[in-house]
């Protein structure tokens, strides 16, 4: 039987990770990268990489302390890169989604978001305003302001990392805030207009209980947000926490008594946000069964491709993942910023650090985009795209399903809980030993 091993091994939102790209050489044209593919039907992805601090579990691509000189310069680049992308799109390119992540978006002055809009619709041609787009946000930079400026170019999901509704859980975490900041922002939010709240929440940090984990879900269920992520906490190389003491074993793995709390508070979560009225879309999203559906054109994760612009953003078509260089570390990130700043416009006209995907690599990441999903796989679909059966293609599944983590073609409830651990499990043996050759910095 399958031994999956710590359920909380990593979380799979995109496959590869970019820890498996490595320099293209020679940097293949952009128009190349696209020629053929299907492109009625994209996503839109701009990066903001600046937030007002760094979260002690943030692994992610982003700087602090950036002055407004800096942004003006990161704004006027990132226009030079939407232009020669969208040059190399071919005819016809439409967005059906799109979303403006981070950092912190709204770091940004409502001057300079207006800018972003301004520069990203001039050169992509996307009308923001028809299609759903997400925009990221925290407590402290959540004002009126520069929610007026979200709400009239279109946003229709705004997204803020909460944590914990304690302040002393969200100190522990890395995450200096205070609970007045929280409901002002809140509040300013649901005042804005109409658009989607997320609140994202974080279980497993240490010192917290059933309790005080119950808080922070009522907490957040009083504003009716349309969605909630819960996100177990990991413990990241690099990161403000991986410099602190933690649960840890002797062997340097986690602590499996804090692995056996996580999926305690998780399956408390379930039950609670369930007779709460929500549905549960993977393992970290979840849904008010009563908001208004997701309007907009089509869009599918698993075969339609995705545009990113700015340093830290990657792209995707059906045969090649790229980005820039990608790092955690204060200095590593500040450099590779600095190197975007400093590239000439042809430059943003190849692809620079990527992973090119096989036929087996293109079914998988398939396979995994579907099966961590609560939806799961549809047979008919993959074999309609890649004209064989998924089951003939992964026997795995088998001894997911002896194990009990699948039914049929969906996770169980127990296989769910464990997508952290079934995701890594079935990363290919290229690209686990691409993710393993990486050097963190």
């Amino acid at each position: 039987m399958v031994d999956l091993g710590s359920p909380y091994q990593g979380y799979l939102y995109a496959y590869p990770h970019k820890t498996a790209y490595r320099p293209l050489r020679p940097r293949p044209r952009l128009a190349d990268v696209w020629a053929g593919e299907p492109v009625e039907a994209l996503f839109l992805y701009a990066h903001v990489p600046y937030c007002e601090m760094r979260c002690g579990f943030c692994n992610l691509f982003t700087r602090t302390g950036a002055d407004q000189d800096h942004v003006g310069a990161y704004l006027a680049q990132l226009r030079r890169q939407a232009g020669r992308v969208a040059a190399a799109l071919p005819a016809g390119a439409r967005y059906a989604r799109a979303a403006i992540g981070g950092g912190t978006p709204t770091y940004l002055t409502a001057g300079e978001l207006t800018t972003l809009f301004d520069l990203l619709e001039e050169t992509t041609g996307a009308d923001l305003r028809a299609v759903p787009l997400s925009v990221e946000t925290s407590p402290a930079t959540a004002t009126a302001d520069r929610l007026a400026v979200l709400l009239e170019r279109g946003t229709t999901r705004v997204s803020i990392g909460v944590q914990s509704f304690l302040d002393t859980e969200a100190h522990t975490a890395g995450r200096p805030q205070r609970r007045a900041e929280v409901d002002r922002a809140l509040d300013t939010i649901r005042a804005a207009g109409p658009a989607d709240l997320n609140v994202d929440l974080i279980y497993g940090i240490p010192g917290q209980t059933l309790d005080t984990w119950t808080y922070s879900l009522r907490t957040a269920l009083d504003w009716r947000p349309e969605e909630l992520y819960l996100y177990p906490l990991y413990v990241r190389p690099l990161t403000g926490l991986g410099r602190r003491s933690l649960p840890r074993r002797a062997d340097d793995g986690p602590d499996p008594a804090w692995d056996v709390h996580r999926l305690t508070l998780y399956r408390h979560a379930v039950a609670l946000l369930t007779d709460a009225g929500y549905e549960q879309l993977s393992m970290r999203a979840f849904r008010r069964r009563d908001a208004p559906p997701v309007d907009g054109p089509d869009y599918c994760c698993q075969d339609d491709g995705m545009v990113g612009l700015g340093c830290g953003a990657r792209s995707y078509t059906s045969g090649l993942h790229y980005s820039f260089d990608y790092a955690v570390s204060v200095r590593q990130v500040r450099g590779i910023l600095d190197d975007y700043l400093s590239r000439p416009a042809e430059d943003f006209g190849v692809a620079e650090v990527g992973f090119a995907l096989d036929g087996a690599e293109r079914r998988r990441r398939w396979l995994l985009k579907s099966l961590l999903r609560a939806e799961g796989i549809a047979p008919g679909e993959y074999r309609h795209r890649f004209g064989t059966g998924v089951d003939d293609d992964f026997p795995a599944l088998d001894e997911l399903r002896e194990a009990g983590y699948l039914d049929g073609h969906r996770l169980t409830a127990e296989g769910l809980a464990r997508s952290d651990a079934v995701g890594p499990w079935l990363v290919s043996a290229g690209v686990r030993a691409a993710m393993a050759g990486h050097v963190a910095r």
